[in-house]
């Protein structure tokens, strides 16, 4: 099989579901199969035992040094279960060391199971820092590891509201209100009162604004203490902005400080961008930008004097929706962007861009600011990019799913276990970046023109597929390094797509759109 089903389910069903479906929960279960990055084997990944899950199996070194390391992501820093999912066909049990983020935590052993089809579940507990923490199986002893399938995390989401110290904002606050759960502030307020490390929780409701809220480069948090803007849990804060005209100095929010935690906020219908992130070190999590009149949530430098040293850097985008913003001139507005202006480090993980007028991704150059830092979009889905919901379509607009380039700058971005469908021009395109990109492990469905194009460039494709249905288009173009592993669009391989379709957890509606399996739900797209 091409393409690995970690495409349909470890990466999409965690967070992308979460944006297309509104759906939360105070805790989170993701699967991390040992076969498919980021994870590391230091061995082989085979498949000869019945019984695994995904595609296959770690088969660590018979060494101390063979071991199996999964990358587990946490909403916010707390305990975590850990089951581990292993067979051992020997008689005697494989110890092994448990190192959380280069730290040794327990010493757990892998007992006998009798036969290596025969998998079971051991359950360990780890301490997880927010964010990306590296989780390794060391064996201590020559004999190595079990042989590995997955490690399955469960995490809180970070919703639960703490005992107290948190400032409460409502859309009847008021600035001299004590912003306690009985008498909330207003956000402006709010933003000016906490400190670093402290929660801002936003009631459900609209709050009607007609000037940008700004979050200023003053106000940080630390790396091991975030200040957070967050939704109170179960509600919905919808921050509207339609009393702005459209302008590129009338944004909705403005992130200026550095090592926030903003989590399920909608900004809709503001002037200009709908979340602008100029700081560093953020996580943007479960928000929905839409309506707004340029791009959705984009990534830039805080004001043309900002050194390139001070680009924002090191922001997580995570399991977030944009749709529906247009600018007039139906050239500019994209679901997110990072460009121009941004360092390095940007990901964005498990989001979710359609029916923007221009394109899903932008992550545009020019020659005036020059290269910007290298960006990693992953286990993230764009679809019906270029035409509105209401079916509003401009001629002005890109409309390519994912846009990695521009002006002939090399950057060399990472984009893998991504879906497009349908976009109005291009899947996947390089837009004149002649970089060396790694392109692993997508999907690309029916759009308009070619599902990837390449014309340039070094940048290397593995294990990608590409199908056609229910439009015409352009043979796919990959100029690089593209092997085997990889199916692209000739005119003749619709049969061997409809094949893998099953496989992978999509396939299409009557009407042909397209139906994605998400963690046993199923979306329509």
């Amino acid at each position: 099989m091409l393409l690995r089903p970690a495409v349909a389910s470890a990466g999409l069903l965690a967070g992308a579901l979460v944006a297309l479906t509104g759906t939360t929960a105070e805790a989170a279960t993701v699967r991390y199969e040992a076969e498919a990055s980021p994870a590391v084997c230091t061995g082989t990944i085979d498949s000869d035992w019945t019984g695994y899950s995904g595609t296959g199996f770690c088969n660590g070194t018979n060494s101390t040094g063979g071991y199996a390391q999964f990358t587990v992501n946490a909403a916010t820093a707390g305990t975590a279960a850990l089951n581990v999912r292993f067979a051992n066909g020997t008689t005697t049990a494989r110890p092994a060391s448990l190192v959380v983020n280069g730290t040794t935590v327990q010493t757990p052993s892998f007992e006998a199971t009798g036969a290596w089809s025969t998998w079971v579940t051991k359950t360990l507990t780890v301490s997880l820092n927010a964010g990306s923490n590296t989780v390794r199986l060391n064996p201590t002893t020559a004999e190595g590891l079990p042989n590995v399938d997955y490690a399955e995390a469960t995490t809180t989401d970070g919703t639960t509201p703490p005992a107290g110290g948190a400032i409460y904002v409502s859309p009847s606050g008021t600035d001299s209100a004590a912003g306690t759960s009985s008498a909330p502030t207003t956000l402006t307020s709010a933003i000016g009162r906490v400190t670093a490390g402290g929660t801002i929780y936003l009631r459900g409701g609209t709050y009607n604004h007609t000037s940008t809220i700004t979050i200023p480069q003053t106000n940080n948090g630390t790396s091991s203490a975030r200040t957070t803007l967050s939704a109170y849990p179960g509600e919905t804060p919808v921050l509207n902005f339609s009393a702005q005209s459209e302008s590129s100095s009338n944004r909705g929010l403005q992130l200026f400080g550095s090592y926030w935690r903003v989590l399920g906020v909608v900004v809709e219908r503001a002037g200009d961008n709908g979340i602008y992130v100029g700081g560093s070190h953020n996580i943007i999590e479960r928000t929905i930008t839409r309506y707004n009149r340029d791009t959705g949530l984009q990534l830039g430098r805080i004001a043309s004097s900002t050194a390139t040293a001070d680009w924002p850097s090191d922001n997580l985008i995570l399991s977030a929706e944009s749709h529906d913003n247009a600018d007039s001139d139906g050239e500019d507005a994209d679901g997110f962007a990072a460009k121009l202006t941004t360092g390095t480090g940007n990901v964005f993980r498990y989001a979710v861009s359609h029916n923007n007028i221009d394109d899903g991704w932008d992550l545009y150059t020019k020659t005036d600011t020059g290269a910007i830092g290298p960006v990693t979009i992953e286990d993230s889905l764009s679809y019906d990019n270029g035409t509105l919901s209401d079916g509003t379509v401009n001629s002005n607009g890109d409309r390519n799913g994912y846009k990695l380039g521009g002006d002939d700058i090399a950057v060399n971005h990472v984009v893998r276990r991504s879906i497009a469908f349908h976009n109005g021009k291009h899947g996947f395109t390089y837009n004149s970046n002649p970089g060396s990109m790694a392109v692993s492990n997508n999907l690309s469905i029916d759009n308009a023109q070619r599902n990837y194009s390449w014309d340039a460039g070094t940048s290397v494709f593995r294990t990608n597929t590409s199908c056609r249905f229910s439009v015409s288009g352009s043979n796919d173009k990959t100029i690089g390094d593209a092997d085997s592993t990889n199916q692209f669009w000739t005119g003749s391989n619709g049969s061997r797509c409809a094949a893998y379709s099953g496989a992978l957890g999509w396939s299409f509606a009557s009407d042909g759109r397209l139906v994605v399996t998400l963690g046993g739900s199923r979306v329509t797209l």
